[in-house]
């Protein structure tokens, strides 16, 4: 029986923020190797953030991606790093570079490109295939394959390679986008892959919001049964430290009535073949799983925050109208950037009602944010005046009081423009339909 000390880093990188998402690969490192782990993984494309989608037809970019890399790769030390990049030979390919002892030990290139939904990876990447042979990592004296993301996905995948030419531990890396029910989905699915492989297996995942994407972390380590041994919060960023035991599974392995696949055993990349005594475990951590409201709650408030802050903002503005919609962004705002960077406007005309007025105020008042009335009675009037002629003869109906939201539109505009807040809007899925 063998002990690996690994971390998982479920950091928070930034598309196209090379400096920054350095700088955080680059702490989360240190807090690694301060902790004694021997591998410290890192989520898909950290370097460069993902997904940066056009940003790698730049090859500027792609140049830059790589010295980035080589940054991290001197930084390194005796604890192993696992980390996503993009890599340049005839193509590109969506990769994971193993460093340790200041430099570059190994390359992945991930082998099954996702093109649908949310994903368009064939566009930008070549699959590694069987040109690019696996190499299995000897760490600690254990036997270490790499994936990335959808790799895990297919039951017969490189996972499953990876153990028959005797892996006994896969590190996986992700960048995988957050969907209502998809982190109880996804711990199934790889409790199985790690169980059917025989193959302990760690799941890295990146937790921040891109552009219209949630990436909810979630990361998670398994034993070669199956059984969830460790698992970091959702959206939130941490350094998650599992002591993972391997056990030998030859036996499993053997006696599996499905047979064994054939697979020649693969090069082995010694990088430390003497396990390093740890004098005390890791404390588990086994984050709860928040239930479906909760869920997606906070994939609200972490897209909120994400897309305010990597746009450039520091404070938001939002039209209060008493009612449920505004009520509900307005919390998810406060609770994504802080209340002394959220402005409520009350824009009240002649169809308000005093206890919507009142109720905008009292929620604003609970929770503590800017608070401002901007009375558009002026406006509603001025434009019932320029139509006049038009409407002669036909009774005030929804032509009326539609008119209040566009007033409303052009004030809250008007206040981001001069304040320099960005405006959330307040309307649901069917009125932004």
């Amino acid at each position: 029986m063998t002990r690996l000390r690994i971390a998982l880093a479920q950091i928070n990188p930034t598309v196209g923020d090379l400096d920054g998402n350095v700088a955080a690969i680059c702490a989360a490192y240190d807090q690694a190797e301060a902790a004694g782990c021997d591998i410290v993984a890192f989520p898909e494309l950290a370097i460069t953030g993902y997904p940066p989608e056009d940003l790698v037809l730049k090859p500027g970019f792609v140049a830059d991606n790589l010295a980035a890399l080589s940054t991290v790769a001197v930084r390194t030390g005796r604890c192993v790093a696992v980390v996503g990049y993009v890599a340049a030979d005839r193509d590109l390919y969506n990769a994971a570079a193993v460093c340790v002892g200041g430099k570059v030990v190994g390359t992945y290139r991930k082998r099954l490109l996702p093109n649908y939904a949310v994903f368009d990876e064939a566009r930008y990447f070549t699959p590694g295939d069987a040109s690019d042979p696996y190499e299995l990592y000897v760490i600690g004296g254990v036997k270490v394959g790499i994936s990335i993301c959808e790799d895990v996905w297919s039951p017969t995948g490189p996972l499953a390679e990876q153990a028959a030419g005797g892996a006994e531990l896969n590190i996986n890396i992700n960048g995988s986008p957050f969907h209502a029910g998809k982190s109880a989905t996804r711990e199934r699915m790889l409790a199985t892959r790690a169980a059917d492989a025989s193959c302990a297996l760690v799941y890295v995942n990146q937790v921040c919001g891109q552009d219209e994407l949630v990436f909810d972390g979630g990361s998670m380590v398994f034993d070669a049964d199956g059984n969830l041994v460790a698992r970091a919060g959702l959206f939130e960023e941490e350094l998650l430290v599992a002591d993972v035991v391997i056990e030998p599974v030859y036996r499993k392995r053997l006696l599996d009535p499905r047979g064994r696949h054939t697979i020649e055993p693969m090069r082995l990349v010694h990088v430390s073949d003497t396990p390093v005594a740890h004098a005390d475990a890791a404390a588990v951590r086994m984050a709860p799983m928040p239930d479906a409201d909760e869920e997606l709650y906070g994939a609200l408030v972490l897209g909120t925050r994400d897309y305010v802050r990597k746009n450039g903002f520091t404070d938001v503005v939002i039209g209060l109208s008493g009612g449920i919609d505004s009520t509900l962004v307005a919390c998810v705002a406060v609770d994504a950037l802080g209340a002394e960077h959220v402005h409520g406007i009350s824009m009240p005309s002649r169809y308000s009602s005093d206890h919507s007025k009142s109720d905008a105020a009292d929620l604003a008042a609970k929770l503590g944010i800017d608070y401002r009335t901007i009375a558009i009675e002026p406006a509603f009037a001025a434009l019932l005046g320029m139509y006049e002629p038009e409407f002669e003869g036909k009774p005030a109906d929804l032509t009326e009081e539609n008119l209040q939201s566009r007033i409303r539109g052009l004030t809250l505009m008007a206040m981001s423009n001069k304040h320099g807040w960005m405006v959330l809007t307040t309307g649901n899925k069917s009125e932004m339909a």
